[in-house]
């Protein structure tokens, strides 16, 4: 094997991780994850609180991060039924360094407009 080769195994655990973090790193779970970090909210607090998303697709992000293991669901039976979303310790572990790479891509975006700028000029 040549210095440059990775294991097999190596290839398949960055595959998986790479699922991973195409899964979490989504728009909206990162909305979602932001909006929840504090305390928990009811779907329709949810979706007031993120700008253009649908129903539809709220309900399969909620059901995406619940089967990750980082949402957890909790329905009150009340009439109608009270549904509320909260992040688990596991989703709680994840909204800082969400945080931190949105609050690196808030210092960062005149930089990087000007680098597409820049490349775009190439063109």
């Amino acid at each position: 094997m040549h210095g440059t080769e990775m294991p097999i195994r190596h290839t398949a655990d960055c595959m998986k991780a790479s699922q991973v973090l195409s899964r979490i790193a989504g728009k909206w779970s990162v909305l979602v994850i932001m909006l929840l970090r504090t305390h928990p909210l009811r779907f329709s607090e949810l979706k007031r609180g993120i700008e253009g998303i649908s129903q539809r697709m709220l309900t399969l992000t909620l059901r995406n991060l619940e089967r990750d293991g980082l949402v957890t669901r909790t329905v009150t039976p009340s009439i109608p039924p009270r549904v509320d979303y909260e992040l688990t310790e596991l989703g709680h572990s994840l909204a800082g360094p969400i945080e931190a790479v949105g609050t690196w891509a808030f210092r960062n975006m005149a930089r990087i407009e000007a680098a597409q700028a820049r490349y775009d000029a190439k063109k």
